[in-house]
């Protein structure tokens, strides 16, 4: 573990207004974490992060989320190379959202092999009643296969 110790939370001033770290977490023990690309500010992915895996990233300097669908935590890039270095790390107002700005040392963040995670859209003002998804990301940064093999794929159905 780490040597970071989050603070009780005590008050809404304490949480909103000073320098105290009082993270919230959610009845599963998650807090949701943005990531974002330092330089342009693009969304790579949205994780989760327990309070171990939350110490881990503030102590290490790289992102640790928690994996809901294999119930363990995830070092970003351990198996890939694909490590996301922390240049910033920023927590809402009420502290129950962290959002990381990382340099992602490999390119890409998307298990799938996508630089994000973002990389469809959903059209507005269709006239379809059937959504049909656009890919905005026309190549991938690397092939999944490749890197993790045939594991089972990490989203739960």
């Amino acid at each position: 573990m780490s040597n970071v110790e989050f603070e009780k939370r005590k008050s809404i001033q304490q949480v909103e207004e000073s320098t105290e770290l009082a993270p919230k977490f959610d009845k599963h023990g998650l807090i949701p974490v943005v990531t974002t690309d330092f330089s342009s500010g693009e969304v790579l992915m949205q994780g989760y992060m327990n309070e171990e895996a939350f110490k881990k990233t503030i102590s290490l300097g790289e992102a640790v989320y928690f994996s809901r669908s294999r119930e363990k935590l995830w070092h970003k890039g351990k198996t890939s190379g694909l490590v996301q270095k922390i240049k910033e790390i920023r927590i809402d107002d009420d502290q129950d959202c962290v959002w990381l700005r990382v340099d992602v040392k490999g390119g890409a963040s998307c298990h799938v092999g996508y630089r994000s995670c973002f990389y469809r859209s959903i059209p507005i003002d269709s006239d379809n009643s059937k959504v049909i998804l656009k890919f905005e990301e026309k190549e991938k940064v690397f092939d999944p296969k490749e890197v993790y093999g045939d594991a089972p794929n990490p989203t739960k159905l």
